[in-house]
């Protein structure tokens, strides 16, 4: 990794070389005529379809997808969604997941010097955005979104598929509280740690009736939310 702090007041996280390293690696090569503006599709959380990888491009989809994870926790935090996703298809990859793949390398290809700037209001408010996306996988389960911020740049990233299923939209985003609450936590106790305990740790959410059920308990349980114990 890079880090830029050339700017006053801002960090720029870069790893062009790490990028340039795996597009290189890559069997597929693109040109300057390549053109793709995002890293995935519509057909990302779909089932995987057609033949099984042989076992050369199974090898080459599994490093590609374990190097993909590490740049889109640091520098390209913008592939994360994609990179989780496919990482759920390393044991047994299809080939609509290597499609999936090469898109999402295209992408970066197209997208090489793109990097994350950071920026803070403040070092004692943590902000977090989580939302949920509700029966969007081939089981029915959810899927959770979360992301932190001091201000400026996504400070950390979650982006996972939800390991129970949920009758309701409201209920995903329960089950998005519980899966982002221990980065909260642990985010604060290291704040604090590293000399700026947190006065505000924010939690943005935006359906009424899970933020109601949150603060009210089971006063604002309602017929759809009666199986719910913890």
């Amino acid at each position: 990794m890079t880090l830029d702090f050339s700017v006053k007041g801002k960090l720029k996280i870069r790893m062009d070389d790490f990028v340039k390293n795996m597009l290189e690696d890559f069997p597929i090569k693109f040109n300057k005529d390549s053109k793709q503006e995002t890293p995935a599709g519509k057909d990302l959380l779909e089932a995987g379809k057609g033949k099984l990888l042989s076992a050369e491009y199974r090898q080459i989809f599994h490093t590609t997808v374990a190097r993909g994870l590490y740049v889109s926790k640091r520098a390209r935090l913008d592939i994360h969604p994609t990179i989780t996703i496919l990482a759920s298809r390393v044991q047994e990859p299809t080939e609509s997941d290597w499609k999936k793949c090469v898109r999402m390398m295209r992408y970066l290809f197209c997208t090489l010097l793109y990097h994350l700037t950071l920026s803070a209001e403040s070092l004692r408010v943590m902000k977090w955005m989580i939302d949920a996306s509700f029966a969007v996988h081939p089981d029915f389960k959810s899927h959770t979104g979360g992301t932190l911020s001091f201000g400026g740049g996504a400070a950390q990233v979650m982006s996972k598929k939800q390991k129970l299923n949920s009758l309701s939209s409201m209920e995903a985003e329960l089950i998005v509280v519980g899966d982002v609450f221990t980065m909260t936590l642990w985010t604060k106790l290291f704040m604090g740690w590293q000399g700026y305990p947190i006065e505000k740790n924010i939690l943005y959410q935006d359906n009424k009736s899970a933020i109601l059920l949150e603060e009210n308990g089971r006063k604002s349980a309602g017929k759809r939310s009666q199986a719910i114990n913890i």
